[in-house]
């Protein structure tokens, strides 16, 4: 019956919207949208959301962490039912949840299992949502401090890019090719203040100019 589960909700993915209290979930677009939508409706109906959450973190790590799995996920030259033995195998030694089983045995039955990282992102961005944070990136070229991120996230919480009752959870990550400034990715929006991206535009009006 989970299984059935899994797959009616696949199925209604495509126009699923739900709330969780009184936040409403936004609708993912893409294939890896559509699953982790399907993934978040039968852990709802099953209640077993926070379960299905660290079933998740240990898949995440797991594939962070071992190469050869990571390959043996990821790549289309494995035949599919072996690999839809070798996933079985896998969660049920881990004793991974029902929910988690049926879904990547939906996953693997569709030849979809090189989409689990994103999916897996895209659970991640309903799970805040159902609690009402909304994941944003700061990106900057050195590490920023406390007071700075700080600064950051309070100017963030103020603007217009929150709705009411929202709120955001910051994560800070280095690319010094970026030169200085930040970039900000709050939900589905960049706001790129980077020094790259300023010398791209220069480079830009020059190129129009001459």
């Amino acid at each position: 019956m989970l299984r059935n589960a899994v797959t009616r909700s696949l199925a209604q993915a495509r126009t699923y919207a739900t709330e969780s209290g009184s936040q409403a979930l936004p609708v993912l677009h893409g294939l890896d949208g559509r699953y982790a939508t399907a993934l978040f409706s039968a852990a709802q109906k099953s209640s077993v959301v926070e379960t299905v959450e660290r079933d998740l973190n240990r898949m995440k790590a797991l594939l962070q962490t071992d190469e050869k799995f990571r390959f043996f996920v990821e790549t289309p030259i494995i035949a599919r039912e072996e690999k839809k033995a070798g996933i079985k195998d896998i969660l049920t030694k881990g004793g991974y949840s029902a929910v988690t089983k049926n879904f990547f045995d939906v996953l693997a039955d569709n030849g979809r299992l090189d989409q689990t990282i994103k999916i897996i992102s895209s659970f991640e961005t309903l799970l805040l949502a159902s609690r009402g944070l909304v994941s944003c990136t700061v990106t900057s070229a050195k590490e920023l401090d406390g007071a700075t991120l700080r600064r950051v996230e309070a100017i963030l919480t103020k603007s217009n890019l929150l709705e009411k009752g929202q709120k955001i959870t910051v994560t800070s990550k280095i690319n010094p090719s970026i030169l200085g400034g930040l970039v900000i990715e709050i939900g589905d929006k960049t706001i790129d203040l980077s020094v790259s991206s300023k010398i791209a535009k220069l480079n830009r009006l020059l190129t129009e100019t001459i």
